[in-house]
């Protein structure tokens, strides 16, 4: 007997664990397409998240779902290795067309985390270094070895084992000018350095170019070129995680070529696929070759429907030109969102890099950072029919990821939304 939605809802507090069951905003959805979700309840919502980030051509793009149906024709799983097939020897080589720099050899596993615990794996295998530095408010994951490098929030760190071969240093904060944020980052290596850990003990730093879960904060270009600097004076690998800014959402296909820095490492998943559990660790072929038979592995990694999946999306992006409709309609929506900061004194700061945006909600008299203030406005804006997510220390910014598809006119409806949600709020008082 089929049962309701209602009853099915009934059974998430016995059959579903609570740390995946209870996010925001647990919407009962049927169907999605191209930039929206469509409720149970008949209702139409724009989707400004992109399933996190992980839709880049939005929902159930056509291409995509015909190269996953003519895939599933042929293969439904390939262990790479003890067979070959062609989705992923092709994917291997498309994406190497548009990596930054020489990065152009690739693991692939199944998730971002996946691809973060393979690059500080290789990077401690072909270094024989030790120790791991991360960057405070960084999010990387939630395994043992990617808990260890992540700061974005202290619960994230829960219950981890002791890792005392990881270390911080400060990220770059907003307001900062380059050269205050460059003599900080010298002070903290200087001081890491002399007391911590020597240089030489230093496999890895391990960085998102743009921060993401921790505050959607954009850093500076001469900053990031600087730990470009620190890393290969001292010979130490720098890692890219751009599970969140690859395949198109900074403007260019990877954060790396819109900052002009090259990473030794580079972890990406979420947009890589439409959808489809797929990651890479990526770095040039002479730094992969040192990583041999049997000393990492993979059971469902380069799965041969989502390289399918991965093919087809890579194709949209060229084809559709994604990337100049990222920009275009990115610096768009930017000088919309500067309006209604202007408008609305609970939005502070506007943190913009391509179709990446961080919407800042502070107190409107006290200025400060206020995540009840931003959970109240995610609701109502759900209630208008616009879906936004959170991010930050405390849930204070709001994340604006739309498909990188999506256009101006939808722009439009889904910041009136946002405008509706904050002038209802004002009038709650």
């Amino acid at each position: 007997m089929s049962q309701s939605w209602n009853e099915l809802q009934e059974t998430i507090p016995y059959r579903l664990a609570p740390s995946m069951a209870k996010d925001h905003p647990n919407l009962p959805v049927v169907k999605e397409e191209g930039c929206y979700y469509y409720g149970v309840d008949g209702k139409t919502y724009l989707d400004f998240t992109s399933g996190i980030a992980v839709t880049n051509v939005g929902h159930r793009h056509p291409k995509v779902v015909e190269a996953i149906k003519k895939e599933a024709d042929s293969f439904t799983h390939g262990p790479i290795g003890v067979i070959q097939y062609e989705s992923i020897l092709k994917l291997a080589n498309e994406l190497a067309d548009v990596m930054p720099g020489d990065l152009d050899c690739f693991f692939f596993g199944n998730s971002g985390t996946e691809a973060i615990e393979g690059a500080l794996k290789l990077a401690r295998h072909v270094t024989k270094r030790p120790n791991v530095v991360s960057f405070t408010g960084c999010f990387h994951g939630r395994t043992l070895g990617a808990m260890s490098v992540s700061t974005s929030k202290a619960k994230y760190r829960a219950y981890q084992p002791a890792q005392n071969q990881v270390y911080q240093l400060p990220y770059y904060q907003p307001g900062e000018s380059v050269d205050e944020a460059i003599a900080k980052l010298e002070k903290a290596c200087e001081t890491m350095f002399a007391h911590y850990t020597l240089p030489e003990e230093v496999a890895c730093f391990i960085i998102e170019p743009v921060l993401g879960e921790g505050g959607y904060i954009v850093p500076p270009a001469k900053w990031l070129q600087h730990i470009r600097e620190i890393c290969t004076k001292h010979g130490i690998l720098l890692i890219f995680d751009e599970v969140q800014t690859g395949f198109g959402r900074t403007g260019e296909w990877f954060a790396a070529q819109s900052f002009d820095v090259i990473p030794d490492i580079m972890a990406v998943a979420k947009g890589i696929a439409s959808g489809l559990p797929l990651s890479a660790t990526v770095a040039n072929h002479t730094l992969m070759q040192q990583w041999p038979l049997g000393s990492h592995a993979t059971t469902f990694g380069g799965n041969p429907i989502a390289c399918a999946a991965a093919r087809a999306t890579l194709q949209i992006i060229k084809e559709e030109n994604v990337l100049s409709n990222v920009k275009e309609v990115g610096s768009y929506a930017a000088e919309e969102l500067t309006k209604l900061q202007q408008a609305y004194p609970c939005i502070g700061s506007i943190r913009h890099l391509g179709m990446m945006f961080g919407i800042e909600i502070v107190h409107p008299e006290t200025g400060r950072k206020d995540g009840e203030l931003a959970a109240q406005i995610l609701d109502l804006a759900l209630e208008e029919g616009v879906l936004f997510y959170f991010c930050g220390n405390e849930g204070e910014v709001l994340r604006m990821i739309p498909p990188l598809t999506i256009t101006k006119e939808q722009i439009d409806e889904g910041l009136t939304k946002l405008k509706n949600a904050l002038q209802r709020l004002k009038e709650i008082g």
